[in-house]
C-alpha cells in the first residue's frame, strides 16, 4: 500500500478574485503546494487534513467552510512508490487571519487560479486546482458574509 497525504485547498474572496493559498516548501525542490501531509495511525483523511492544516497554516476548522462534496483525490508516484494525495476545497472565513510559516515551509502566497497553476507546476496539482475553481464558480455564487 502506498503512502497517503491528504490537505484542504484553501480559497479566499475577501479582496476580488478568488485567491488560492499555496505554500512553498524548506525541503526538496522547494515546491508549491496547498498545506497537507501524510496520515498518522489511527486518523482518518479528513482528521488529517484538519491537523495539517493547522500544523502547517495556522487555520482551525473554524476559520474555515469545507466543502465535503468537493473531495478531489489523486494518484501518482514518488520515487517509484504510489502516492494518493486527497483534497477537500475550503473557504477561508475568517478575514482576521492570515496563514502563517511551520518549518516545514519557508513562504506563502494567496493567488488568482492561474498564477496559482503556474506557480504549482505539476498537471496534476494544476488539475485540482482547476477543478476547484470549476466548483467554486458553479456552486458559490455569493461570498461569504462575515
Amino acid at each position: 500500500m502506498g503512502r497517503r497525504a491528504c490537505g484542504f485547498i484553501i480559497f479566499r474572496r475577501f479582496k476580488g478574485p478568488i485567491e488560492y493559498l499555496l505554500m512553498q516548501t524548506s525541503y526538496g525542490t522547494h515546491h508549491w503546494t496547498p498545506p497537507k501531509g501524510h496520515v498518522n495511525k489511527g486518523e482518518n483523511d479528513f482528521q488529517t487534513a484538519l491537523r495539517e492544516t493547522e500544523e502547517e497554516a495556522g487555520f482551525v476548522q473554524e476559520d474555515m467552510k469545507i466543502f465535503t462534496n468537493s473531495k478531489h483525490e489523486m494518484e501518482y508516484l514518488v520515487k517509484g512508490k504510489p502516492k494518493t494525495v486527497i483534497y477537500w476545497l475550503a473557504e477561508l472565513v475568517n478575514k482576521n487571519k492570515d496563514a502563517r510559516l511551520s518549518s516545514e515551509h519557508q513562504d506563502f502566497q494567496w493567488l488568482p487560479i492561474d498564477e496559482a497553476c503556474i506557480l504549482s507546476e505539476y498537471s496534476e496539482m494544476q488539475d485540482a486546482l482547476k477543478q476547484g475553481h470549476k466548483f467554486i464558480t458553479e456552486n458559490l455564487i455569493s461570498p461569504p458574509e462575515k
